[in-house]
């Protein structure tokens, strides 16, 4: 903890397009990883768009570390088949933390990421200040599957007496 940077809250939105994996539909959920650390969503019956609307919140101390997400579809009598999975990295949306943005009318876009092939996005993320806070939201398109995606959206939780980004 002593190294400890802050707090990510990344909040799941929804799915879009998901892979179908049983037989007319899907149960999707999503699991977040960074290092060690492991959350997922709950489950969502039978559909291949799901609204998750969730907050998942990851300790951060390490700026490098990516984040993996990895779409499932809820088996009862077997394992969970993958439906795609996506990382991200956090540094853009950190360095937008450090900048001074006190006085900054609200909805000021702070950076943007296009998509590439080093990265998972399907269009073009925004760092945004927005009522007093740091966002981004996030399109995430899937790999390793035929269609899918993911969006969300990332904030920022200071911790009182850990490490300044």
């Amino acid at each position: 903890m002593d190294n400890l940077l802050g707090l990510l809250r990344i909040k799941i939105k929804r799915g879009v397009n998901l892979a179908v994996r049983d037989v007319r539909s899907s149960d999707p959920y999503v699991v977040v990883k960074m290092g060690k650390q492991k959350l997922k969503t709950r489950v969502v019956k039978k559909d291949v768009n799901p609204e998750w609307n969730e907050d998942l919140t990851l300790s951060v101390s390490d700026a490098n570390l990516p984040v993996k997400l990895t779409v499932y579809d809820h088996d009862t009598f077997s394992m969970d088949d993958k439906m795609g999975d996506a990382e991200f990295d956090i540094k853009p949306f950190l360095d937008a933390l450090k900048m001074n943005l006190d006085g900054l009318p609200c909805g000021t876009v702070i950076s943007r990421t296009t998509p590439c092939r080093s990265n998972c996005l399907s269009e073009e993320s925004k760092v945004v200040w927005q009522g007093n806070k740091v966002v981004q939201d996030m399109c995430l398109r899937l790999r390793n599957v035929e269609c899918g995606e993911v969006e969300l959206q990332l904030q920022w939780i200071e911790i009182p007496g850990s490490k300044r980004l």
